[in-house]
């Protein structure tokens, strides 16, 4: 079973890696929050040739902040590939933890300290909406009702105990995210946060979920789409069957945070 092998971290070597599409009126007071809270993390935006000007922005900052990190791709790749590629580059630099997380302010960067300290005795530590003491805030009623039975159909084809499956805010041990194969990721849209639990899951990970306030966002748009909730069901389904196919080692999954 794998588990945390992080006994220390440095605090110079923590990244996030947060996609961005037309992100431009969110990002400054993003990276304000980001730094305020957590002074030494790298940021890693992955741009997908955003026609507001965010890569623009990005780049004009990073004059003067060596914090800050640019890669701009051609254009909408796809939520998992902008992961993908974002953790191949943090690791790759030497990070000891990589953090998601949403451009739009969803997720609170307060919560970055103790999502990073977490990463002490977890593989992978889930900002959660839904164990106790989570919560949402301004989102509409479908979009609530979506969520819960997203996660509940999730819980069930997979066999997963995770409370909230489909969050993007999380810290991953990167020496256990290295272990991961991310070049044979299937899902390109909002599955990929599902597939990255099940494989970590699959692969006996310690996860532990810590309750977050989620707000909807307050600028620009929202990325998800009625036909793209449809693509991740089938994709859920096509992940499940091929595990029960060529299933690799199951162990009970350790869950760390308060249910």
């Amino acid at each position: 079973m794998a588990k945390s092998t992080n006994t220390s971290y440095d605090a110079t070597s923590v990244w996030a890696v947060i996609p961005t599409y037309d992100e431009r009126s969110n990002l400054p007071h993003l990276l304000d929050r980001i730094w305020a809270a957590f002074p030494t993390i790298t940021v890693l935006i992955v741009d997908d040739g955003s026609p507001d000007g965010t890569g623009s922005y990005v780049r004009a900052r990073q004059v003067h902040e060596p914090r800050l990190q640019l890669h701009e791709r051609s254009g909408k790749l796809g939520l998992g590939s902008a992961y993908t590629t974002g953790f191949s580059i943090a690791l790759a630099a030497g990070a000891t933890v990589v953090l998601q997380m949403d451009a739009d302010l969803s997720h609170d960067p307060a919560e970055i300290p103790a999502m990073v300290a977490s990463t002490l005795t977890a593989d992978l530590v889930i900002g959660s909406r839904y164990v106790q003491g989570g919560r949402i805030e301004n989102w509409p009623h479908f979009r609530r009702l979506l969520s819960r039975a997203a996660n509940q159909y999730a819980r069930r084809v997979l066999g997963l105990r995770i409370r909230d499956v489909t969050t993007g805010y999380r810290a991953w041990n990167a020496a256990s995210l290295a272990s991961l194969p991310l070049d044979q990721i299937r899902s390109s849209g909002y599955a990929f946060l599902t597939e990255m639990v099940m494989l970590a899951s699959l692969q006996g990970f310690v996860i532990t979920e810590r309750p977050i306030t989620f707000r909807d966002r307050t600028q620009g748009s929202s990325k998800m789409r009625a036909g793209e909730v449809v693509r991740g069901v089938t994709m859920l389904a096509r992940i499940r069957l091929t595990s029960r196919r060529h299933p690799a080692p199951v162990h009970p999954t350790p869950i760390c945070g308060r249910r």
